[in-house]
């Protein structure tokens, strides 16, 4: 569970200058304030890494620099289709890294790497195809509808897709790893449980 919960905080770090800009706006209805508090956020984001020194994650670029860049847009042409068109320019950037096979290795535990690697790996491409989906979809939301609609519904599926595919990849490699760790050697597998898929877009 420990490592269950170290991946979902990894991944809300990831994405919380993206979470807090369509929390605000469901919340305030102000597209203009919930732009500039994500820009805020994502600001914050990279100053605190780098007072700390901390490596900043490519993920963690992504989403902070188009949270920014595509905040300022929206600022300064008062057109929302900035900001609403930049979760598919995340997801499908995503999508193309996490294509990249060993991607999702920042989010698990040692043991799960060398057990299960092939789940892994089937897993990553799982996540990419999401990704892909999701910016399509966010494309023809985008569209469709006024900001605020679109904002519920893509918050709603971003949401909902991601924890069912999250607890499906937890259930699967946690079955699969204990399976495989008991084959092989119980004690190694009682010393380091499997516990924690991630989910990054």
């Amino acid at each position: 569970m420990k490592n269950l919960l170290r991946a979902a905080q990894l991944l809300a770090s990831d994405l919380a200058s993206t979470i807090a800009f369509l929390v605000v706006l469901l919340a305030t209805h102000d597209l203009m304030l919930a732009v500039a508090i994500g820009i805020g956020l994502g600001a914050a984001q990279i100053g605190w890494f780098l007072a700390r020194r901390k490596p900043i994650d490519t993920m963690q670029w992504l989403s902070i620099g188009l949270v920014v860049a595509s905040g300022v847009a929206t600022l300064l042409t008062s057109d929302p289709r900035f900001v609403m068109l930049k979760p598919s320019v995340v997801y499908c950037v995503a999508g193309a890294f996490m294509l990249r096979p060993g991607w999702m290795n920042r989010y698990l535990p040692t043991i799960a790497i060398e057990l299960i690697p092939d789940v892994v790996y089937a897993f990553g491409f799982a996540w990419a195809g999401l990704m892909f989906a999701s910016a399509a979809l966010n494309l023809v939301l985008a569209m469709l509808l006024d900001p605020l609609t679109w904002s519920a519904s893509i918050a709603a599926w971003g949401i909902a897709s991601k924890v069912v595919l999250f607890l499906a990849q937890y259930a699967t490699m946690r079955a699969i790893g204990v399976r495989r760790g008991r084959a092989t050697s119980p004690t190694t597998l009682s010393n380091n449980p499997i516990d924690g898929p991630p989910s990054p877009a």
